[in-house]
């Protein structure tokens, strides 16, 4: 990182303390700069999020960051991905190396690696202030924070976002995905066998399940702890299924995200009941076994720009969110604060030309992100497709193509 030296002082207000915030106060204060996070929640965020799906990119950030793990140390390793039919049949078998994680593992190992008074727990942005020689974050607390510039990391539900882009809201793509972690350890040694050293899939009409093993608290192979994560795409009309799905035990319809604890029992019996029906048995054991499933609704964001202001940027699902089926949103958040450190390096005295760089690359990458995702969720939303569009969208269906396309970095040219 020898490009330049950053001007003696420069600091960097970073609002939201998930990974694209980590990232990002990692490789700033690497850079030379001050960097402090601002996170609303109040306590500590590693028990959330479910796998992760890693690719080069995200290990060279790692490393440039100052985290300098073994693959082994990061997640779990699998050779290959296997397709399952209904009835359990291996339909369908690939070599493809990867390496699969937890998010809270690797929230662990980035969190570790900042000091402890870089985080600040319980500030919820309510507004940005622009002036022309700095820029400043206002917290529902009363308390301010001003810096050089500051980055909105604070997720598909960005304070940052919506002051600067209103217009720019996220877009229910018309299916949920149902999520879980289960100990491998809870499983059957048939079950185990099948799936647990596999990236692997079952196909029900017009849906689709997925899972891998991911690292547990023991970091390790088996007997360490690990878990096994899990997938289902799952179509839902906005005002019909996912209204009923998103209604939670108090009878109150929520609008696009729900706390597991909220869900109702019964709409959580009526998954398992469809997983036994639908799913090949070893997936129907997998979720039958899970203690907490939860649910997500499928959205797609694309802001028209990541530089909103002089000095006020936003990186990672602030700025894309794109369907799941890439497997990309983590290492696109390292590979956007990564871009704006190296930005800000190759331009120490002047900001406009830096934030320039920062976003012309990145916004052309979180746009091929997003377009790759749809298309490879296209089927899913069959129902309001044109023969045309069903025809091509089934092929992404396809074992075969499942196996080789499914969150790999391809079909990504801007």
């Amino acid at each position: 990182m020898a490009i330049g030296a950053a001007p003696a002082g420069r600091r960097a207000i970073i609002v939201g303390g998930s990974l694209g915030g980590l990232f990002a106060a990692l490789l700033l204060r690497r850079a030379g700069w001050q960097a402090e996070i601002h996170e609303r929640v109040p306590g500590d965020l590693s028990g959330r999020g479910a796998g992760i799906v890693t690719h080069p990119e995200l290990f060279e950030v790692l490393d440039r960051a100052g985290i300098a793990r073994s693959r082994a140390e990061v997640g779990v390793s699998v050779a290959g991905r296997r397709v399952f039919g209904a009835d359990g049949a291996l339909i369908g078998e690939r070599a493809l190396p990867q390496v699969l994680t937890a998010w809270g593992h690797l929230y662990g190992l980035l969190r570790q690696a900042l000091p402890a008074d870089a985080c600040h727990h319980g500030r919820s942005l309510v507004r940005v202030e622009e002036a022309e020689d700095a820029v400043t974050a206002h917290f529902a607390d009363g308390t301010s924070a001003r810096g050089d510039l500051l980055i909105g990391a604070d997720g598909i539900g960005s304070t940052v976002r919506a002051q600067f882009l209103p217009e720019a809201a996220p877009l229910y793509a018309g299916y949920v995905a149902w999520r879980g972690l289960v100990d491998e350890a809870a499983l059957s040694e048939e079950t185990r066998a099948a799936l647990c050293d596999h990236f692997c899939f079952s196909l029900p009409p017009g849906e689709q399940m997925l899972g891998y093993p991911v690292a547990g608290e023991g970091k390790g192979g088996r007997g360490s702890g690990r878990r096994f994560n899990f997938v289902w795409y799952r179509p839902a009309a906005a005002e019909t299924g996912l209204k009923a799905l998103l209604t939670d035990i108090d009878g109150v319809a929520q609008p696009l995200s729900i706390a597991p604890n909220r869900i109702r029992p019964e709409v959580v019996a009526a998954m398992r009941h469809d997983a036994r029906r639908l799913l090949a048995p070893p997936f129907a054991e997998v979720v039958e076994r899970t203690a907490q499933p939860f649910l997500q609704a499928i959205q797609d964001l694309e802001a028209p720009r990541m530089v909103l202001g002089p000095r006020t940027v936003i990186l990672g699902d602030a700025a894309f969110v794109a369907r799941p089926h890439v497997g990309m949103g983590v290492t696109k958040a390292a590979g956007d604060a990564n871009a704006l450190a190296q930005a800000l390096l190759a331009h120490p005295h002047d900001r406009p030309a830096a934030l320039a760089q920062f976003e012309s690359g990145r916004l052309a990458f979180g746009r091929a992100v997003i377009r790759r995702a749809r298309e490879l969720g296209a089927y899913m939303q069959a129902q309001i497709l044109d023969p045309r569009e069903r025809a091509l969208a089934e092929r992404h269906r396809q074992p075969e193509a499942v196996m080789a396309e499914t969150a790999v970095a391809t079909g990504l040219a801007a």
